[in-house]
């Protein structure tokens, strides 16, 4: 994956938040400074992993002049002279101070990604170029969430793997699955129910605000990509008068719910897998399975149930099965991996089991699960799982019963018979012991645009203009199907929010995006746009097949 990829994909979209009242601290509650402190020293392979090999020296001249510090919060707001826990932040000054803006909090997404070094990552992003622009007239405020990275966190105990689903996905399976989480999630609840239960949206927004009182800020701009759309809505909704400037990329959906979540999804997966066969029956020259949409649709539908009766393995690739679920994520890659999926599908339609896998097949899975070895030491936490399942928990009010979701998923399946099997036959939060903290969002005229990618899965575009209707602003309309793309990616876009940044002036117009691509090359100068080599993209496919269903406490 790219270095804006990263910054783009961090995780994947939540939406809700934490409390049932919407009222902000009292101004005389939120004077908090930060304590400033050496920043980290990172050893040499840690810095290897922040930044490719040319972009070293530009990264220590960063990491030189970025400032480190904490901001003491209270644990629970409606405590606030009890337990308190620390927000580790940064700060990269703007560059031109005799025309300097403000300060500007920046925020990955996950729920529990961490915002540290995000700041650093939007300048070494040449390609994109927001970030660097930006810096010139505001400081760039990073931050770990609580949870997360170098703040206050707890991690829940390991719980190990979950019953296998399979594919098809049986009833009994599925039940097995929904057993273990209800098991797994009431032993992370109860860990420590008093820190876990205050892991929401909406105290992250209220930390936020301390964040800003400790830098000195009446007035706060922030960008947000994927859950940090939420904590944008939710910060702006809390603090409506200290809002300047607001930038939300690949918006959540504003009534946060699981079922509602992942029927957003699995709609959206479907019209996206519409758009990919149609692409390839424009190539079935290259490809052959079909001239049009729907027969390129009906030809892998029938190869999906033949590796559903019939699943394939390769004498050199011992441990992948090609089933029928792996057919389907496969089908359901966003349009940058769409001449990788299609090959690979091409190949997978007359390899035979038991003998060598295909060339591009070998490639694309030859690197297994292996994530680049042992982290150092040192790394920064990139992603807090404790953190993000347990705010997915406290902020989903919806049915958590094994009936709603398994016949939810039937339908699914029975809708789309490529696609529809991605989708989760179970609450993740079932059995999660701690009460569900719902918030009511209001409409507020400040400041706020919202970019919303028309053809995306991870926050698909209707949940954008739910969020409009629910709260104001504007919406940029986006015509491509890359989750984040106009903070993490190089388009037409991308200059739309140094823009905004710069005058202030609402942005409701459309731009292009990330172009789908028009060759059928899986050559690595061809894929550089996409992956940073097609291995990626198999490690990206086993290790979410092997969080499935996923466990708290554990990525």
């Amino acid at each position: 994956m790219t270095r804006s990829r990263v910054i783009a994909g961090l995780a994947a979209v939540a939406a809700a938040a934490g409390t049932t009242a919407m009222v902000p601290a009292a101004a005389a509650e939120r004077a908090s400074g930060v304590a400033w402190r050496t920043c980290p020293n990172y050893s040499g392979e840690t810095l290897k992993r922040l930044a490719p090999p040319e972009q070293q020296a530009e990264l220590r001249k960063l990491l030189a002049r970025m400032e480190c510090g904490t901001v003491s919060v209270p644990l629970d707001y409606r405590q606030p002279s009890g337990r308190q826990i620390t927000i580790a932040v940064t700060r990269l000054k703007a560059t031109d101070r005799g025309h300097r803006l403000g300060s500007l909090a920046v925020n990955p997404g996950g729920p529990g990604g961490s915002g540290y070094l995000m700041p650093i990552q939007l300048v070494l992003d040449h390609e994109n170029g927001t970030g660097a622009k930006v810096n010139q007239r505001y400081d760039l405020i990073g931050f770990d969430p609580r949870g997360v990275g170098y703040s206050t966190k707890v991690n829940c105990p390991k719980a190990g793997r979950g019953p296998e689903l399979g594919s098809p996905v049986t009833e009994a399976a599925a039940k097995a699955a929904y057993d273990w989480t209800v098991q797994t999630n009431k032993a992370c609840g109860d860990y420590d129910p008093a820190f876990l239960g205050r892991l929401t949206t909406a105290n992250v927004a209220r930390d936020l605000d301390r964040v800003s009182a400790g830098l000195g800020e009446k007035k706060l701009s922030f960008l947000g990509i994927s859950w940090g759309t939420w904590l944008g809505a939710l910060y702006r909704n809390l603090y409506p008068n200290r809002v300047q400037l607001m930038w939300l990329d690949s918006t959540a959906i504003p009534d946060f719910r699981l079922d509602a979540f992942q029927d957003g999804r699995s709609r959206a997966t479907t019209l996206d897998w519409g758009r990919f066969a149609a692409w390839m029956g424009a190539r079935d020259g290259t490809y052959g399975f079909g001239s049009t949409q729907r027969e390129v649709q009906s030809s892998i539908a029938a190869m999906k149930q033949e590796f559903v009766a019939h699943p394939k393995t390769f004498s050199d690739l011992p441990d992948v099965t090609f089933d029928g679920f792996l057919m389907s994520q496969i089908a359901a890659q966003p349009s940058l991996n769409w001449p990788l999926s299609a090959g690979l599908l091409k190949e997978l339609q007359t390899a035979k089991s038991g003998e060598p896998a295909p060339p591009l097949v070998k490639e694309v899975f030859s690197g297994g699960s292996d994530d680049g070895g042992e982290p150092p030491a040192d790394l920064p936490e990139q992603f807090n799982p404790t953190m993000n399942h347990a705010v997915f928990c406290n902020e989903d009010t919806g049915p958590r019963d094994f009936a709603t979701f398994w016949a939810a998923y039937q339908k699914g399946v029975k809708r789309d018979p490529v696609t529809g099997e991605l989708r989760q036959p179970l609450n993740d939060c079932a059995g999660w012991p701690l009460p569900a903290q719902p918030v009511r969002l209001r409409h507020s005229d400040a400041p706020l645009v919202m970019s919303a990618h028309r053809y995306e899965v991870p926050s698909p575009y209707p949940w954008s203009l739910q969020m409009r209707a629910a709260v104001g602003g504007s919406v940029l309309t986006v015509d491509d199907d890359i989750h984040g793309s106009v903070a993490g990616m190089p388009s037409d876009c991308a200059p739309r929010i140094a823009a905004y940044f710069a005058s202030g002036k609402p942005d409701n117009g459309e731009c292009q995006g990330v172009p789908v691509p028009t060759s059928t090359s899986t050559s690595a100068d061809a894929l550089k746009s996409s992956t940073s080599k097609p291995s990626d993209l198999g490690r990206s496919l086993i290790k979410s097949r092997s969080t499935r269903p996923a466990a708290p406490g554990q990525a």
